[in-house]
């Protein structure tokens, strides 16, 4: 026997249970409509533990992509001259207000006799 051989070691069966394998572009696309960690893994037949553990990275992804449609959505709503889009986009990222205040009012009035 050489040393090679000898160094070998017999092939042990492998400790805990086997590994769930699940498939990643599902759970990337539950994630994508907003599924919670409880409903994938109810899907997925597996442990919430596992599934974050395993696939933080998928449905991180899936989330993201599900942010881009429904952003995606609003602003072709908007464009389509959705009024209510139009103000809602404008109050998030252009600081618009239902009721603007000129930085001048802002001192309280003088009292008068």
């Amino acid at each position: 026997m050489t040393d090679t051989e000898s160094d070998k070691k017999p092939d042990k069966p492998s400790a805990g249970r086997p590994k769930i394998k699940l498939d990643p572009l599902m759970i990337q696309n539950l994630a994508s409509i907003f599924c919670t960690n409880r409903e994938i893994a109810a899907m997925m037949s597996c442990s919430t533990d596992t599934l974050v553990r395993n696939y933080a990275d998928h449905i991180k992804k899936g989330r993201e992509q599900g942010k881009s449609s429904l952003r995606r959505r609003q602003w072709e709503k908007a464009m389509e001259g959705n009024t209510t889009m139009l103000i809602w986009l404008g109050k998030q990222y252009l600081e618009q207000k239902d009721q603007p205040i000129a930085e001048v009012d802002k001192k309280p009035l003088p009292w008068v006799d």
